[in-house]
């Protein structure tokens, strides 16, 4: 099969700050197999958690550099591409991109989309939650405005604290969103690792009596010993991001937290998300999806898997004003594969503007 990476830049209609900095714009990886006159397509975005950031051009440099190996393999040899690319240790993002390639050259060969291919219900996708960032309480308001007038069917969200002006700030924001939505009743938060162990238990009693759903990676990656206590006195679920990347992490995280976020970009693609939703099932925890800088192909790559959520955050790609692609739809505000082959993505211009 022979392989294409071409890059990409996509800005936000409303920049997102979170517990780490700012993002406005990023530039993403578009990769395309092809073979026996099919195409597959796969995206990366870039992302930094803590020491390991994994930049567009490391992503681009690893797909370009497997390239010549791919040319003697059929994308039906997942298993063998997906030894390859381990042992030439190409970043988990390069990973996922190159995996969804697969995926949906594999679909559009049996010419069916995956979910279906994988015995899915599409009536079982939740609504996915719209992202409000780090902002002053105004601010926050009219964010929350914004976005009731840009996608008026949403029905969940997802608040951003950790703010670095304090807890005081965090619940003011909180405060001030539950007054711009009133009829949101299903709102969670997301610390990215922006509360120290006082602080986090601090806010789950706040945040609990306030009607929150659950907190999601509280305390920062690499602190994970001090989950078990927030665990047992929270009165809120705890989920984790940063400090889930793939199957292997889940067992030790099963006594002290609720629920797992899979990321396509942290995971590795679609085959090693199966694998950490049967490894958390398994362990008792809930499952939620969420992205990063993720265009419509990302989304909708891992809306193939929605069924199998209990939470989403799948909203990236409805905060772009230039999105080149087109893929799953929003209805009633969940994101829904369509029934087009393999992911169902397609370009909304000629072409991707690099």
């Amino acid at each position: 099969m022979q392989l294409r990476v071409q890059l990409f830049t996509v800005h936000k209609r409303f920049a997102l700050t979170i517990s780490r900095g700012t993002t406005a714009q990023t530039t993403n990886v578009w990769v395309v197999i092809e073979h026996d006159g099919i195409e597959g397509w796969g995206e990366a975005s870039p992302f930094s958690i803590g020491e390991q950031p994994q930049t567009t051009e490391a992503i681009a440099r690893s797909l370009q550099k497997i390239a010549p190996l791919l040319k003697a393999l059929s994308p039906l040899e997942r298993q063998r591409v997906e030894r390859l690319m381990l042992e030439a240790r190409l970043p988990s993002g390069a990973r996922a991109a190159l995996d969804i390639a697969l995926h949906d050259w594999a679909g559009k060969q049996a010419n069916l989309p995956l979910w279906q291919l994988w015995g899915l219900e599409r009536d079982r996708i939740v609504p996915t939650s719209i992202t409000i960032g780090i902002n002053p309480p105004d601010l926050a308001q009219q964010r929350v405005k914004d976005w009731l007038g840009h996608v008026p069917t949403l029905q969940t969200l997802k608040l951003k604290l950790g703010s670095p002006a304090g807890l005081e700030a965090d619940q003011a924001m909180v405060l001030a969103v539950q007054n711009a939505a009133p009829h949101i009743t299903k709102m969670s938060v997301d610390a990215n690792g922006g509360w120290k162990l006082e602080q986090a238990l601090q806010m789950s009693s706040w945040l609990a009596d306030r009607g929150i759903t659950y907190i999601e990676q509280p305390l920062p990656k690499g602190q994970e010993g001090d989950l078990p206590t927030l665990y047992h006195e929270s009165p809120l679920p705890i989920f984790v991001d940063e400090s889930c990347f793939s199957s292997y992490d889940i067992p030790p995280l099963a006594d002290r937290v609720h629920g797992i976020n899979i990321k396509l970009m942290k995971s590795g693609g679609l085959t090693e998300a199966w694998r950490i939703i049967h490894t958390a099932r398994a362990c008792g925890l809930k499952i939620m999806f969420g992205c990063y800088s993720d265009s419509a192909l990302l989304n909708t790559a891992i809306a193939q898997l929605s069924p199998l959520a209990d939470h989403l955050d799948l909203d990236s790609h409805l905060n772009l004003l230039d999105d080149p692609f087109i893929g799953a739809s929003f209805q009633n505000g969940r994101v829904l594969p369509q029934e087009q082959p393999g992911i169902g993505v397609r370009l909304r211009s000629p072409k991707a503007e690099g």
